[in-house]
This record gives structure tokens, sequence and C-alpha cells, in this order.
């Protein structure tokens, strides 16, 4: 139950209202976690629990509002769950015995559109059995089907999960490495981590957190160190590092004390591969030298927090911006698991996605690419200002 929201399968729990959504989650997760009624429309906003889900592991649900919603709040319901999918490894459509209409067609156009797996799952058999003629439309769908009753089947739980086992993404059977996979069993890596007032006393951040663990995994020797020590850390190995990594913020002052010869990336570059498209950023970042005076620029962030005096979304990297293209850019903001409306903007820069899923963040370079914009991110932006983008991923080339 510790682990991460962010390293959990997001499992969306999808369909028209009064289907038995709620019904099938509480079965599954053996808790009366969602609200249960006859009265359409009881699902009021997104309900979310996090369990372990043997043998899948850890996973969160996601208990949607009934897309058919006619309440009140109907409207902003529909639009939570729509925006639910960008969260979504895996979708389950509930429909019952009366089939599916254009409500879930509309669904599972979205699904293919993000390449997200999907099943449906045909509920309430116990009162009525669905007709041949029903089924056929959804296999022509999805050969991924589970008919059932949420009340009446004690075999529910089993079915789901073999169904479920077998849709797993890869990267989520073969959980990737953040750094491990870039040096070899033994090799030694120092680990520049500025102690300022983005990590709280006593505290380091979650991405440094993260990676200090995947290299101990992977049985390496991690030597952390702030950067003002990093030349002594350099000097007392008796062999040069495997590898450095940095915060972006240290990045041109470790660059300037690191040989050239020593590989060298930051953790906002290994979290960008490791929670999104690694490749798509750096193309996303070749477009900082086409802005123009006026053009506007998105910098996103998956979580809110308290921005400080100095803060990197708002203050760092919109001056690295405009010192780098020397041009009047508007530069905006925003934060939450919310996509905003991107018209209009000529390039869009993603923060390190510490806080949430691979899932989010590969819908959101899918809507960027759509919509014609460069989508890119911090660390990848901030090396790419200080002429040190080409160093930064030189080590994933190899």
């Amino acid at each position: 139950m510790k682990t991460l929201k962010s390293m959990r399968l997001h499992i969306g729990i999808f369909g028209k209202t009064n289907v038995g959504k709620s019904s099938f989650l509480n079965k599954i997760t053996g808790q009366d976690m969602s609200i249960v009624s006859d009265i359409a429309g009881t699902t009021t906003d997104v309900v979310e629990k996090s369990m372990e889900l043997l043998p899948v592991g850890p996973v969160t649900f996601l208990d949607t509002a009934g897309l058919d919603d006619k309440t009140l709040l109907s409207g902003q319901r529909i639009e939570k769950t729509l925006k639910i999918i960008n969260r979504t490894d895996i979708a389950v459509v509930i429909c019952d015995f009366n089939g599916i209409d254009e409500y879930e067609k509309d669904l599972f156009k979205k699904f293919d559109e993000l390449k997200i797996p999907y099943l449906v799952v045909i509920n309430k058999c116990d009162i009525e059995q669905i007709s041949g003629e029903k089924l056929s439309e959804i296999v022509n769908y999805t050969d991924k089907i589970l008919i059932t009753s949420a009340v009446s089947d004690e075999k529910i739980i089993f079915k789901f999960k073999d169904m479920l086992v077998k849709m797993l993404p890869e990267d989520f059977i073969n959980s990737p490495k953040i750094a491990g996979d870039l040096v070899n069993e033994g090799d030694t890596v120092i680990l520049v981590i500025p102690i300022d007032k983005e990590a709280p006393k006593g505290r380091i951040i979650l991405p440094q957190v993260q990676t200090i663990r995947d290299l101990l995994d992977s049985n390496c020797l991690s030597y952390v160190v702030k950067e003002t020590e990093l030349d002594a850390a350099i000097k007392n190995l008796k062999t040069p590092p495997a590898l450095v990594v940095t915060d972006s913020q240290a990045f041109k002052t470790v660059s300037e004390i690191v040989p050239q010869e020593i590989p060298l990336t930051s953790f906002s570059i290994l979290f960008a591969r490791l929670k999104g498209d690694l490749d798509a950023f750096v193309q996303g970042a070749d477009a900082i030298a086409s802005l123009n005076d006026g053009d506007r620029v998105l910098i996103l962030e998956s979580c809110t927090h308290h921005a400080i005096e100095d803060d990197i979304g708002t203050v760092k990297i919109p001056a690295l911006l405009r010192k780098k293209t020397g041009k009047e850019l508007t530069i905006e903001h925003y934060s939450g698991h919310d996509f905003p409306d991107i018209t209009g903007y000529k390039l869009i820069i993603h923060c390190g996605a510490c806080m949430t899923n691979r899932r989010e963040i590969l819908s959101r370079i899918l809507l960027a690419n759509a919509a014609g914009i460069p989508i890119t991110n911090y660390g990848v932006v901030i090396s790419y200002c200080l002429g040190i983008l080409p160093r930064a991923i030189s080590i994933f080339r190899k």
C-alpha cells in the first residue's frame, strides 16, 4: 500500500449509468468503496481505490461517472470522466444485456487513438443474457469480453484477473530501469544533489530517491554529493565513475567539473525516458530555435505545488528560454492532471512527471503531436539552453 501512485497500474472503469460499474468494482476490491444504488448517476465524481491485486501487483482503480449522466452536474462529471482516460493504463468498459451504442463506441475510438488496451465486461447476466446479435456487435471491436454478474458470480475476480494479466503493458511487466541499465553491476555512479529551497530539510526529492533505489537494485555503488563537493568526490575515486547524474539546476556547474570522457546526464532526463518518450522530448526541444517574439509557450506540470521564490517552472526555465532565444515570449503555466486547451501554443514544456504515471505523459505527447505542437520537458530544455544536450543524451545513444 506504500507504493507510489505514479508507479501503479491505473485501471479505469467506464460505462453508462446504472450498468453496475460500482458494483463490479466493489466485488473486485472486496470493499464497498463505491455507493451502489438503482438510481442512475449515483457515482458523482471519480472514485480512486489503490490496492494490491495479485498477481498483477499494485494498482489504482478509477471509478468514473456514467457518460450518459442526465443529472444537474452531468456536464462536469462527464468532462472529468473523459479526462481520466489520459491517466488510464487499461480500460474496463461495463455494459449489460442491452449491449453497446454510441457511448461505448466513442470510448473505444478514444482508447484506440491513445493506444490504451481495453476489455468489455457484460454485467447483470443473472438478470438477462445478452443476445447473440448484440454480442457480435461488441466482438467487432474487441475479443476481450467477460460475461458475468457482479452480484452472483463468485469467480468474477479470478476471471477478471486472468484477462487483465494477458493485457498488461510490457513496461509494467518488465519495469524499466531508471539508470541501472546504463551501467554495469559494481560500477560507481555519482549523484549530484544540490541542497536548496526545493529540498525540504531532512529530505531529498522523489526522483533522486527513486534513482538511488534503482541503482541499489542494480548492485551499483552510489556516491551522493552536493555540487560543491563533486570535484573532490571524483578525485577520491580510484577509477572514474561510470556515470554522473545531476539535478538539472546544477547542470552547468557540474558539466564544467566532470571531465568530458565521463558520461553525464540529469535526473529529469532519466525520468523523461522512464515516464515519457525521450526521443520525442529531444525533438521537441529543437523548436526552441524557431520561437519568435510573441509566441506562446506552455509550461505544464502534472501536479500542483506551492511555487518557491526561484521555482524551476515559473522562474528559472522562463529566464533560460528568454536568454537563449533573445525573444519576447508569452510564457504561461498550467498544473494538475487535467490536460488544458493547447490551441495556439508554439511549444509545450512538461515537468519531470515524478508524481504521475507514464500513461498520462504518453497521452499528453500524443495529444500534442495530434495538434502539431512540439513537446519537451524540463531537463531537456535546461540542457538545450545551456548547450550541453548532446552530452546529456549521449549515454542513451550508446
